[in-house]
């Protein structure tokens, strides 16, 4: 199968093309990424030369670039390429339309006119909106997006939905819940703290900190991914979740206790407009429908993240070098 990954230079991208390298090795992925900033080649470096690896330099919406990648046999598409920070969708939120709206549109519609038979589109547990103290999303529940961001990844999954019942093309759609794990980007929570930990700079904790997430480790997301690229229902959507909750604090706890750290580093900022106040999805379908379930522990899945960090130290210090700290400054220091 010739598979065509786009946003793959990513964090859970490219985890994913490792994985599916390793899982299927008679497979063939294209890469299809832009390199915008949170995209990195030197996430994929150990795989760059396989022979049934390639990649492509690109925009999502480009029409005629993608004429002339679905026209090489393409037999399916994950969609993982998105602008996925909400801090920058408040920003600049056009730029996260054009991208997660009209950048889908594109890509589903180069899918149709060459018979792709299957597409996945990955989307985020933040379509739901906000959260009480009880109960869960699941597949069902109403969209209810609260940020510019989760407002162009419903409106993306909408897309998809009409494609399936207009076109009859076969698209599944995925919601997960917050991914960890390797090569994730360090302006989100996990390794912006760990990093910023192991350099004993502060810690911003939104708010009072107990807003509260599932997180799951990026290798179950993988594997979760590929039973539903091989065995999903076409117009299905799947909540993948690892029912693993814990509060901003206590993720900054852990990491400040497992480091050695004191919570000194802990710097309370000023909240960001529409912050949802808990996440928590209902995966029972995918766990009954195609067997998935996860497999790392939140105490495992950090404990082999933090070791990451630390021994890739030249990965992440080049990230958060010169060109990022007006950007870190801007977003953290509670203006």
């Amino acid at each position: 199968m010739k598979i065509l990954v786009t946003g793959g230079a990513g964090f859970i991208g490219s985890n994913f093309i490792r994985f599916m390298l390793h899982a299927h090795p008679d497979y063939t992925l294209v890469n299809l990424d832009l390199l915008t900033y949170a995209g990195n080649l030197k996430n994929l470096e150990d795989i760059e030369n396989q022979r049934n690896y390639r990649f492509v330099r690109g925009d999502i919406a480009d029409d005629a670039l993608l004429e002339k990648i679905y026209s090489d046999d393409v037999e399916a598409v994950i969609n993982f390429a998105a602008e996925s920070h909400v801090d920058r969708s408040i920003e600049e939120p056009a730029r996260f339309l054009r991208t997660n709206v009209l950048g889908t549109q594109a890509l589903l519609d180069a899918a149709r006119r060459h018979r792709v038979r299957r597409f996945v589109q990955i989307s985020t547990d933040e379509v739901y909106g906000s959260l009480g103290k009880e109960g869960s999303f699941c597949e069902e529940s109403l969209l209810a997006p609260n940020s510019p961001y989760s407002a162009s990844k419903a409106a993306g999954d909408l897309l998809a939905r009409a494609y399936w019942q207009t076109y009859g093309l076969e698209v599944m759609v995925t919601r997960c819940s917050n991914n960890y794990g390797p090569y994730q980007f360090p302006e989100k929570l996990i390794p912006l703290f760990i990093t910023n930990a192991l350099a004993d700079q502060a810690l911003p904790v939104y708010g009072d900190g107990l807003y509260v997430r599932d997180w799951i480790h990026v290798s179950d997301h993988c594997r979760a991914l590929d039973l539903v690229l091989h065995r999903g229902k076409p117009g299905e959507v799947y909540n993948i979740g690892a029912d693993e909750e814990r509060t901003n604090l206590e993720i900054t706890g852990f990491i400040l206790e497992q480091l050695g750290k004191d919570n000194s580093l802990i710097r309370h900022v000023k909240d960001r407009p529409g912050h949802d106040r808990r996440y928590a999805i209902d995966s029972a379908k995918i766990r009954r429908e195609l067997g998935w379930k996860p497999l790392v522990s939140f105490k495992d899945g950090m404990a082999q993240t933090l070791r990451w960090y630390i021994e890739h130290e030249p990965w992440w210090s080049e990230i958060k070098s010169e060109q990022y700290r007006e950007y870190y400054a801007r977003m953290y220091d509670g203006r």
